[in-house]
């Protein structure tokens, strides 16, 4: 199938479960971007922050671009202008570097606080107890330019359906605590970020509202068949 036809069946998978969808574009084409466009397709997620400044320029600026790789402070400038969500914050300093962009641009920047839920010491994220005490702390209080909209979540690269079922469950349970804590009062807190290619399905089942799709759209799929133990 087609990157126009792999984004219009996604589409009306997702629409029907009210999941946002992104396509990630990581290593792809212009060319391919723009194919995606056509098919409908707006929110583009990024890894590397030069690849997407390169794909802004080039491309239809009703693109909303997620940065969804680990993100460097020293690089947060050069997307503060024009991104639409950043979804990797994993610490207090580049929440910090975000606000001073978001300022410097005259925005405010939405962001999603990344949790550590993946049983792999490879991957980034905040613990549940930093993501607390950010959120509890004077420094993130005193923010005035950025805005937290949810949480995100990497799952462990597995092919145990039990695990990433439990790891998405367990994002969620944290979630809707966080949501009762600390944003009972805002509707804008309302972004649960899980589940990629291999396993958005499952995410989406335990209670994701954003998927981040890569293969599926543009190719290379890697097909999973899980184990239920």
């Amino acid at each position: 199938m087609s990157i126009a036809d792999n984004i219009k069946s996604l589409k009306t998978e997702t629409t029907s479960k009210k999941v946002t969808l992104i396509a990630v574009s990581k290593t792809k084409t212009a060319a391919d971007v723009q194919e995606a466009y056509d098919a409908g397709q707006r929110l583009f997620g990024e890894n590397m922050v030069q690849e997407m400044v390169e794909k802004y320029e080039q491309l239809p600026k009703d693109i909303e671009w997620h940065q969804i790789g680990h993100l460097q402070t020293n690089k947060v400038k050069y997307i503060a202008p024009f991104i639409s969500m950043i979804q990797s914050v994993d610490s207090m300093k580049l929440l910090q570097e975000i606000n001073k962009q978001g300022e410097k641009n005259k925005r405010v920047i939405d962001c999603l606080l990344q949790i550590y839920i993946a049983d792999e010491e490879t991957k980034y994220g905040l613990g549940f107890d930093e993501a607390i005490e950010l959120l509890w702390s004077e420094e993130y209080i005193t923010l005035k330019n950025v805005r937290i909209r949810g949480l995100m979540g990497i799952a462990t690269n597995t092919d145990l359906e039990k695990q990433l079922r439990d790891e998405f469950q367990e994002l969620k349970v944290f979630f809707d605590g966080v949501k009762a804590s600390f944003f009972r009062k805002e509707d804008s807190f309302d972004t649960i970020s899980m589940g990629m290619s291999s396993d958005y399905e499952l995410a989406i089942a335990q209670g994701s509202n954003m998927i981040r799709v890569g293969s599926t759209i543009f190719g290379d799929r890697v097909i999973k068949h899980f184990k239920n133990n």
